[in-house]
């Protein structure tokens, strides 16, 4: 027998029917809210797990040289990406596609961690091989989270002849990222961008936009194909960029460097300063970079002892030697301390004394008495010494500041070592190396004359000033890209009648007798230059030989020069059978074919005589004629003991 009342049993329910109604209504009222208030953030969701984003690369601007030449394009080059996913599941991916693909243990946690950290697709291989692309093709079911396209990859066509001055590109890394370089919203992880050189300088003109693809994907996270809700963006290519370079004269100074030694060649317009040729020696293939650098290549060229990454055209600093005396000639003609036809006091017997110290000239038989355009001939140092006597250490420091062997040239490319040469006395007094602290005397400016002591410049500083004494005493910024937005350049300041005594000694340089003649005579061209002998720190050892300095100037006989170019061989001992051979085979490769006229491998008067050939063209520019006899030789200090000079060069290390 029931112990509750009928209607307490309808009471309880109607209160169950009531609690059942409010449940049904709070199912039906979130169903609402999830399917028709919030429909559109679920089917977001949805499709963000469905369809995503893949970037499209664009191609890099081509960049040209001069005459239209292609130096660096774009080819079909294949890219593997790792879409986002569980780190575990990337890593088993990344663990099976390591039988295909190059992959060490490193570079699996660096794709890892980057995945990781921006939650996105990450680049496995930026220039994979067809082979691997094929394979990876064929097991595309075993890879859902691999993608596989064909992108643009980066070609240089010059190859080792022009790495250091084209640079390379590389994928960008995370700390560039985060750099104000690549602050435009155009970057992101994956892309390449330029690292080095041209490519970096001007990686905001080459670099275009990247476009944009929806792509849907299964539940096994496999591509299905294009999405076709979105419109595609295909992106914005980079814009083409032209070099004042001459690609061929730069390939033709690569084949005729020594391939045993260390140097640079730069190669001047002296109309603009516009560069025809950077070179640096020894040197590496760009294209090895392309997609990454393979690591035992990297480890061999990086523990080269020739240092093949450094560009010595525009970073290496080197006691300039004889080829500073035409500085030290400029500035005593603009001071109006000596005039071209004067006579130095002291003739140049090999030695000269100054204070209780004697200095010595290279001939240790003398050159007797020189005029300035003799003097830079004969490279006499004994009337250096005087001519930097004249003009005195403060007004030799401050010159030489205003013209600017303190400063860099201002070349349009991402690194260039500043000159080293003292702006004042405190640069002794003050200077941090206890060696090289102390009160400077007058004599510093005797050495600072002949291009030794605490001066120390690159081969381009070197070609800029001979740009200088090539035209009208101006040197504007040398500049690698046409219409490149340089700094202003400097002056001489020098009448035409001086800078014409300047070019007259450097005639003598290269004419008979002088010290560069045979390496330099030339069938169709005359060329002005000065030899130079540097000292290094180990040549200062006694360890290796000095450096080869040659810098000049050629054109048509009886014009003005056309080309301006600076050579240094490093431990090249004699400037004027090494160095000076490559600057007038540099000239004459340019301009002969800038005249039309056939290029050949025999140029100079030592190569002719080499290879047998007649030159009735040397004969008749340089008839037989008889030479004077030799002067009369005196030491002026027999009963002495003399102290060698010049005394230092500081050679600091790169």
């Amino acid at each position: 027998m029931s112990i509750h009342l009928p209607h307490e049993r309808q009471r309880r329910a109607v209160g169950a029917y009531i609690v059942l109604a409010a449940m049904m209504g709070a199912l039906v009222f979130s169903f609402f809210r999830i399917q028709v208030l919030r429909s559109n953030q679920w089917e977001l969701r949805a499709n963000a797990n469905r369809i995503r984003q893949l970037p499209i690369p664009t191609p890099r601007g081509v960049i040209y040289d001069r005459n239209g030449r292609i130096l660096a394009d774009n080819v079909p080059g294949y890219q593997i990406t790792l879409l986002p996913q569980s780190s575990d599941s990337a890593r088993a991916t990344l663990d099976q596609m390591s039988q295909y693909v190059d992959l060490s243990p490193n570079r699996v946690n660096r794709i890892l961690e980057t995945m990781t950290r921006y939650g996105r697709e990450v680049v496995v291989d930026a220039d994979a091989d067809f082979e691997v692309y094929s394979v990876l093709e064929e097991r595309r079911a075993e890879f859902p989270g691999i993608h596989v396209e064909m992108r643009p990859r980066r070609r240089y066509l010059a190859g080792e002849a022009a790495a250091h001055v084209l640079g390379y590109v590389g994928e960008v890394t995370a700390e560039e990222l985060e750099s104000p370089s690549f602050a435009d919203e155009r970057y992101e992880q994956g892309m390449i961008v330029g690292k080095t050189g041209i490519e970096a300088e001007y990686e905001g003109v080459l670099q275009g936009r990247q476009g944009l693809r929806y792509v849907e994907f299964d539940a096994r996270g496999r591509i299905v194909g294009d999405f076709a809700g979105f419109e595609l963006d295909e992106g914005e290519g980079g814009q083409d960029l032209q070099l004042n370079l001459d690609m061929e004269l730069q390939e033709w100074i690569h084949s005729i460097f020594p391939d045993t030694m260390s140097g640079a060649v730069v190669a001047l317009d002296p109309a603009d300063g516009s560069v025809l040729a950077l070179y640096s020696a020894p040197t590496y293939d760009p294209n090895a970079f392309v997609g990454g650098i393979e690591q035992a290549l990297f480890d061999s060229l990086s523990a080269d002892a020739g240092d093949p990454f450094f560009n010595r055209a525009v970073l290496g600093l080197y006691a300039p030697a004889s080829t500073w005396k035409l500085a030290a000639a400029a500035i005593a003609l603009d001071l109006g301390v000596v005039t071209p036809d004067e006579y130095m006091e002291v003739p140049c017997t090999g030695t000269y004394r100054f204070g209780n110290r004697v200095w010595r000239c290279h001939d240790a038989g003398g050159h007797g008495h020189n005029n300035l355009a003799e003097a830079i001939g004969n490279s006499c140092d004994v009337y250096f010494y005087q001519l930097g006597e004249r003009v005195g250490l403060d007004n030799m420091l401050r010159r030489a500041t205003d013209i600017g062997f303190s400063r860099s040239c201002g070349i349009d490319l991402p690194q260039e070592e500043e000159g080293i040469f003292p702006a004042d006395r405190t640069w002794w007094s003050e200077n941090p190396n206890p060696v090289l602290r102390y009160d400077p005397r007058e004599g510093e400016v005797l050495n600072l004359a002949i291009g030794q002591g605490p001066n120390n410049q690159t081969p381009l500083k070197i070609a800029q000033f001979y740009v200088a004494l090539a035209g009208d005493g101006s040197a504007p910024a040398p500049a690698i890209a046409r219409a490149a937005d340089l700094m202003e350049g400097w002056s001489l300041n020098l009448a035409q009648e001086h800078l014409a005594s300047l070019r007259e000694g450097l005639r003598m340089v290269t004419s008979p007798g002088g010290t560069a003649h045979y390496g330099t005579a030339l069938e169709h061209w005359e060329v002005l230059g000065k030899t130079g002998t540097g000292q290094n720190p180990l040549s200062l050892q006694g360890l290796a030989e000095d450096d080869a300095w040659f810098a000049g100037m050629a054109g048509p006989w009886g014009g003005d020069p056309e080309i301006v170019v600076a050579v240094i061989v490093e431990h090249g001992a004699s400037g004027s059978s090494m160095a000076a051979p490559i600057m007038s085979k540099t000239a004459d490769f340019y301009l002969r074919r800038k005249y039309g006229i056939p290029t050949d491998t025999v140029q100079t008067y030592t190569d002719h005589v080499r290879a047998g050939r007649r030159m009735p063209w040397y004969t008749e520019r340089y008839p037989p004629r008889r030479l004077p006899p030799p002067p009369l030789r005196v030491d002026p200090f027999p009963s002495e003991a003399t102290i060698e000079g010049p005394a230092i060069s500081l050679g600091l290390p790169r």
